[in-house]
């Protein structure tokens, strides 16, 4: 397992030290994946790119560490938190929080090792939990093979012509089969937002106003993981917006 890591300072060198840190690190591997200065870099890297473990500061311009891990809370596949920090007073808020772990500047290679352990223990505990469950999947014939797609993957299905579009973050495939019938056998996991598409209700990040070639003006969901926007036809837009706000 390599963990990917996210790295949230404000200062440019502390976050070159935690970057010499990481490269000293080897037992558990790791991968420094994305580095933010303030809380809003940090979110948008989180809706472009998943990561395993939050390296987080607590001072910092505009929303604090804090604020920032909150809204983590909220985040389907949401990274665990570690609080890297000059400051020993957020203890205790940090761990009503849920941080895995609270590191004080200047942080020791063997003192960050153990907090990287700490994280990859807990997902391989959690790992072997979901391995007893039953997963859902879609059944995709791709050049001759069949795939299994995990439902949990699929960001969202689009009808296209005669076939259906199912996108993950990484990779788009091609299903032959019915959206409405997909629509009713998965209502719980994904909610209709258009004619020709349904998306997963988790990957829900954002409504906003936008012109579309074809709808024109109106308004635009988007989801985790892809810069795509989807069209929302007016009639969804109520139930969109509840579903942010849930």
């Amino acid at each position: 397992m390599t963990l990917r890591v996210m790295v949230v300072d404000d200062e440019a060198l502390a976050r070159s030290r935690l970057r010499t840190l990481l490269g000293d690190c080897t037992s558990p591997a790791v991968s420094l994946d994305g580095e933010a200065a303030n809380a809003t870099q940090a979110m948008e890297l989180l809706r472009r790119h998943v990561f395993d473990v939050a390296l987080l500061d607590i001072h910092m311009p505009g929303a604090d560490g804090l604020t920032l891990a909150q809204a983590l809370r909220d985040m389907p596949n949401a990274p665990a938190v570690v609080f890297v920090t000059a400051h020993s007073e957020h203890a205790v808020r940090a761990f009503e929080l849920e941080a895995v772990d609270y590191l004080t500047k200047p942080v020791r290679l063997e003192r960050l090792v153990a907090s990287l352990q700490k994280v990859e223990r807990i997902m391989q505990s959690t790992r072997g939990l979901e391995a007893n469950l039953p997963v859902e999947v879609l059944i995709i014939q791709e050049r001759g093979r069949l795939l299994r797609v995990p439902l949990s993957e699929v960001v969202y299905l689009k009808a296209e012509l005669k076939y259906i579009t199912v996108r993950t973050v990484a990779k788009t495939y091609i299903l032959d089969g019915s959206l409405s019938e997909l629509e009713e056998k998965y209502k719980a996991q994904f909610m209709r937002i258009h004619r020709n598409a349904i998306i997963a209700r988790r990957a829900v990040r954002a409504l906003q106003k936008h012109v579309d070639p074809e709808e024109g003006e109106g308004w635009a969901v988007r989801l985790d993981g892809v810069e795509e926007l989807l069209f929302v036809s007016r009639r969804q837009v109520a139930a969109v917006r509840e579903a942010i706000s849930s």
